[in-house]
């Protein structure tokens, strides 16, 4: 199936114009998570980041931070080839092309995805401990719980398999360079999975809470943590999203129109 084949695509702009972002009209659409996370991830420029975004989905988490980290190689891995399609004709059309590749391998395999690709000698592979900056969206809900959604894409970016959380965990921390380092956006409720599948593999982990206005619970939470680190798990202060009526407070208008990185 080929993207045309996916349905309408909409043509979205992200950080204030400097990304122009192709998706399905209908079923899952990236948006304020995925600019976030990106934010999040702790790449500079002159690092010589490598990062890999799972689950890349069209590709904006990843893309958004090659158009920050102008000389950061970035890696987005896809199942869904209609997605990874997108996600290539994203990279092009942003002329991010040149640091921008895709790989279509399944993130809910966990690392035994990496190594048989790497084992079949493939070129579009992903080298285990080969990245920097591992980040990831994981889908937010397992499967049989709430209503599933109608669109088969946003089923899949939606939904996991129980104990799947597990093996994106996995898979993250076998891709990732010793003293690399793991950032994460998921649901505040989801915090306990996500601290089991981690803590067993990076360290020095930090839970940045995300509340959509002061007051209000925390509904996202933003963890990162660093591989092969012994340091002790952090809980920040929580980072509040809007101010005045549905205005964005400062930091995160600068995050969503300018690219800012997020300083943790």
């Amino acid at each position: 199936m080929n993207a045309a084949e996916a349905g309408a695509l909409t043509d979205d702009a992200f950080l204030g114009g400097a990304l122009a972002i192709l998706q399905p009209a209908e079923g899952y659409r990236a948006g304020l998570d995925a600019v976030l996370l990106a934010a999040a991830c702790g790449a500079q420029a002159g690092k010589g980041a490598r990062v890999l975004d799972a689950g890349a989905g069209v590709g904006v988490a990843g893309l958004c931070v090659a158009r920050r980290v102008v000389d950061a190689h970035v890696t987005l891995v896809e199942r869904e080839p209609v997605l990874a399609e997108i996600a290539r004709r994203n990279a092009a059309r942003n002329q991010l092309e040149a640091r921008v590749r895709v790989v279509e391998l399944d993130v809910a395999e966990g690392g035994a995805a990496i190594n048989r690709a790497q084992a079949g000698g493939s070129g579009e592979d992903v080298p285990a401990g080969a990245y920097t900056h591992v980040i990831a969206n994981p889908p937010y809900y397992a499967e049989g719980r709430g209503t599933r959604p109608p669109a088969l894409l946003k089923a899949a970016s939606h939904q996991m398999a129980d104990g799947a959380l597990d093996q994106w965990c996995r898979f993250l921390a076998t891709a990732a360079a010793s003293d690399g380092l793991v950032t994460i956006i998921h649901r505040a409720d989801a915090l306990g999975a996500l601290l089991d599948g981690l803590a067993r593999r990076f360290g020095a982990l930090r839970v940045l809470p995300l509340h959509s206005r002061a007051g209000e619970a925390a509904h996202r939470v933003i963890i990162q943590g660093r591989k092969g680190s012994r340091a002790p798990l952090s809980l920040l202060q929580g980072l509040v999203l809007h101010g005045e009526g549905h205005a964005f407070v400062p930091t995160i208008d600068a995050v969503l129109r300018e690219g800012a990185a997020l300083d943790w």
